[in-house]
């Protein structure tokens, strides 16, 4: 197993951070909220490739694999691109118009019974709602739903509304596709949570490089330097762990796929969380602050956590694999 990126891997990796960095800044976040869902930058992430790049190239996608399916979203997590970006890459085979960008998936899961509401973002832009559960996966018309706007959610770039129930909808995929469709969707969200770590970072290690205190960059000081440091570790095993889960995704001879996809929604999730904290806890008192980004990651990062299984259930799913070994 190959770890180190091809030329057309660090070549995709450069146009999509290319494309995000120009396209959501990191000061354009604050503008993001007024606007919202933005159809126009729907548009473009599909003619990137972003939906379409694990569909085949007979079905108009771009025909790559996991590897580097979790490589674009490292970059999508680490500019915090809205909407729902992975449910409508996991329904290009399944929801007509999904790839092209011309329909918007959103989704939810619903694999234990129990009559408690569920929690659906984006749901007034949504064209088709994937309901994951464990008979199949089942498309639901998001426009028939009641449901009721929740005023203030976590993340400002991820609106919610509350659901108190879901019809049945119309079975997509049976009860075989359940298990693959949630594995894939592990490993992009460990992706976007290796970007939030690694952007986390270096917004930190900016800051203090920049922040002057007692004459001297506060980075300079040795406390400041070791939580960078451990930022900066945390960041690498990550990597390590997601770049991993995309191979064995693509090479299911070579390991456990299971295990590889939990292990790297499990250290993406923890970096991610704690890196943001750290970003915080850097920019002092002002990390608290609306103006400084910070927030916004360790928000997401929530957002991120909760997809495709917490952090929690996949340190279980490991426990329990190396239990039966």
């Amino acid at each position: 197993m190959d770890f180190q990126l091809t030329e057309d891997q660090e070549a995709l990796r450069s146009g999509i951070r290319s494309f995000c960095d120009g396209r959501v800044p990191t000061d354009s976040l604050r503008e993001l909220e007024k606007h919202g869902f933005d159809r126009a930058l729907w548009g473009e992430l599909a003619e990137m490739g972003v939906f379409s790049l694990r569909q085949s190239e007979d079905a108009g996608g771009v025909g790559l694999g996991n590897a580097d399916a979790v490589l674009m979203f490292e970059e999508l997590g680490r500019r915090l691109v809205p909407g729902p970006i992975v449910w409508s890459h996991l329904a290009a085979d399944l929801v007509d118009g999904a790839g092209t960008g011309d329909t918007v998936v959103g989704g939810v899961e619903v694999m234990h019974t129990g009559t408690d509401a569920v929690l659906v973002e984006h749901l007034e832009h949504l064209d088709a709602l994937l309901v994951v559960r464990p008979t199949g996966i089942f498309r639901v018309d998001p426009k028939t739903l009641s449901a009721t706007a929740v005023e203030t959610p976590l993340d400002p770039l991820v609106p919610l509304h509350e659901v108190a129930s879901l019809p049945e909808g119309d079975r997509i995929a049976d009860a075989d596709a359940v298990v693959p469709f949630r594995r894939e969707g592990a490993a992009l969200a460990a992706g976007l949570l290796l970007g939030v770590a690694e952007m986390s970072q270096e917004l930190a290690t900016d800051y203090a490089k920049k922040r002057e205190q007692f004459g001297r960059p506060v980075g300079g000081f040795q406390a400041i330097k070791h939580i960078l440091a451990d930022c900066f570790t945390r960041q690498e095993i990550a990597r390590a762990a997601v770049y991993a889960a995309g191979v064995t995704l693509d090479q299911p001879d070579v390991a456990d796929v299971d295990r590889a996809v939990s292990s790297a929604k499990l250290m993406a999730g923890d970096a991610a969380m704690k890196n943001a904290r750290a970003c915080v806890q850097v920019h002092g008192g002002m990390g608290y602050t609306w103006e400084i980004p910070a927030h916004y990651y360790l928000k997401r990062t929530w957002v991120f956590e909760n997809l495709f299984g917490t952090v929690d259930d996949h340190a279980e799913r490991i426990a329990d694999l190396v239990a039966t070994q």
